[in-house]
């Protein structure tokens, strides 16, 4: 793996596990996708790890469930699925699905 994709992961992981359970109310969503957007591009661009933004609330929610029950093989995924509660899952899909519908 590339220094540059490990500090990335890293550094994501870290915003994910100090952000986890502070952030209550609307801004938990913008939060959360924060620490994804340390892997994944928000602005929908990019090479490599796909971007998020224009899949739907139920299909994000739906791929952070399966990687939790190790239903789709990604090690990194399943970590930052663990470290999150349902309420954050539905959070965090709900932000970056709106993310979609709103272009920047």
């Amino acid at each position: 793996m590339r220094p540059v994709a490990r500090s990335a992961i890293a550094t994501g992981l870290v915003l994910l596990f100090s952000q986890s359970g502070a952030a209550a109310g609307p801004d938990q969503g913008a939060q959360l996708a924060a620490t994804c957007a340390s892997c994944h591009r928000l602005d929908g661009g990019g090479t490599g790890i796909p971007s998020i933004i224009g899949l739907g609330e139920e299909r994000l929610t739906n791929a952070l469930l399966a990687y939790r029950a190790s239903e789709s093989p990604n090690h990194i995924m399943h970590v930052i699925a663990l470290s999150l509660s349902d309420e954050e899952i539905a959070s965090v899909a709900r932000y970056v699905a709106a993310q979609g519908s709103n272009p920047r």
